[in-house]
C-alpha cells in the first residue's frame, strides 16, 4: 500500500460498492461522475488489485474488492453511528473511573471502599484485578487511577505512589452450619481438628495467621488455600472448612452465604489501601473515595 492511500477513496469504493453504480453513488454522494471514478481507481492502484468488474450495466465487486468491503463495512458503519454516540456522551456526561483491585483484598471490602460513590448515576466504572505489583505498575503509568490493596505501596524512588490507609478491621473465623458446632467447642484449639480453609501468601493477613497459630501452639488442620479471597468464602459456605475474614464482613457473609462467626483472632486486623499516582488528588471520585471512611468501620469493634 503506497503513502497515497486515504479514507475518502475507500469511502467513495464503500459507497459504490452499496450502489452498485459508478451513477448512482455519484448521485448520492453529490460529486462528478469521473471524481468518485477516479478516486476508486485510486484506490485499485494503491492496493494492487482490482476491485470491481462489470456485470451488465453495474459493477460487481472482484475478490478482492469483497475482502475490502468486509473492512470497509465495519469502517464506515462505526463511523455512520458516530454522530449520535458522540451527542449522546455529550447530553449524559460520566465521571470514569479506573480501579485496580489486588488479589489479595476481599472482594466485598472493594464494594464497601466505593461506598461514597457507587450510587451516583454517572459514573463509569472500569476495575482490573491482578497482582499488586502488576497493579502498581499500571498505577505508576497512569493506566489506573486508584488501588485498593491489603498494604502500602512500597517505597520506591522510580515510582512516586501515595498511600492512604482506609480502614482495618478485626479477623474473624467462619464456618457453615454444619461445622459450627465442632468449630466452636474448644476454639481455637479445634483448628488442630476440623478442616481450616487459608488465603494464600498473596494476602497479607496470612503471614499474621500463621503467626497467631505459632503463637498459640497450634497447627492447623489446613485443607485447602485459595489465591481468590471469594473463591474461599464460596468454599466455605459449602462446608469444605472454616475460613478467616474480616470481622467488618460478618453481617454480609451471614446474609449471603448462610455462615456463621466461630471466635475472633485477637490483636489481629486487617488493612485497608488506596494507593494513587498523584499526591495533588485531581479526580473527584479519587477525593470522594479518600474522603469517606469506611461506612463498616462501626462494626470492627464487635
Amino acid at each position: 500500500m503506497t503513502q497515497h492511500f486515504n479514507y475518502r477513496h475507500l469511502h467513495y469504493f464503500w459507497v459504490v460498492a452499496k450502489e452498485g453504480s459508478m451513477t448512482k453513488a455519484a448521485s448520492r454522494l453529490n460529486i462528478a461522475v469521473q471524481t468518485i471514478s477516479s478516486q476508486v481507481h485510486e484506490l485499485e492502484k494503491d492496493l494492487g488489485h482490482l476491485l470491481f468488474k462489470p456485470a451488465g450495466r453495474g459493477l460487481v465487486l472482484t475478490d478482492a474488492g469483497f475482502a475490502a468491503m468486509k473492512l470497509a463495512d465495519q469502517i464506515f458503519q462505526i463511523g455512520e453511528k458516530l454522530p449520535s454516540m458522540v451527542s449522546g456522551s455529550a447530553a449524559t456526561p460520566r465521571n470514569r473511573l479506573a480501579l485496580g483491585v489486588a488479589d489479595g483484598l476481599p472482594k466485598l471490602v472493594s464494594k464497601e471502599l466505593l461506598d461514597s460513590i457507587i450510587h451516583e448515576q454517572q459514573i463509569q466504572l472500569v476495575c482490573h484485578e491482578g497482582e499488586f505489583e502488576d497493579l502498581l505498575a499500571d498505577l505508576a503509568l497512569h493506566r489506573l487511577d486508584l488501588v485498593f490493596a491489603d498494604r502500602p505501596a512500597p517505597v520506591n524512588k522510580n515510582m512516586s505512589l501515595y498511600s492512604q490507609e482506609l480502614g482495618h478491621s478485626p479477623v474473624s473465623w467462619l464456618a457453615s452450619a454444619e461445622l459450627l458446632e465442632q468449630a466452636k467447642e474448644n476454639f481455637p484449639y479445634s483448628l488442630a481438628t476440623i478442616p481450616v480453609i487459608m488465603p494464600t501468601y498473596h494476602s497479607t493477613v496470612r503471614f499474621k495467621l500463621d503467626l497467631w497459630f505459632e503463637k498459640l501452639g497450634i497447627t492447623p488442620n489446613i485443607v485447602g488455600e485459595f489465591e481468590d479471597n471469594a473463591l474461599m468464602v464460596t468454599f466455605g459456605s459449602s462446608g469444605f472448612g472454616v475460613f478467616p475474614a474480616a470481622s467488618i464482613l460478618l453481617s454480609e457473609l451471614e446474609h449471603h452465604y448462610q455462615v456463621h462467626p466461630v471466635g475472633a483472632c485477637e490483636d489481629i486486623h486487617e488493612y485497608f489501601y488506596a494507593i494513587r499516582s498523584e499526591k495533588r488528588i485531581q479526580h473527584p471520585l479519587v477525593q470522594s473515595i479518600l474522603a469517606t471512611p469506611m461506612r463498616s468501620m462501626s462494626l470492627s469493634n464487635r
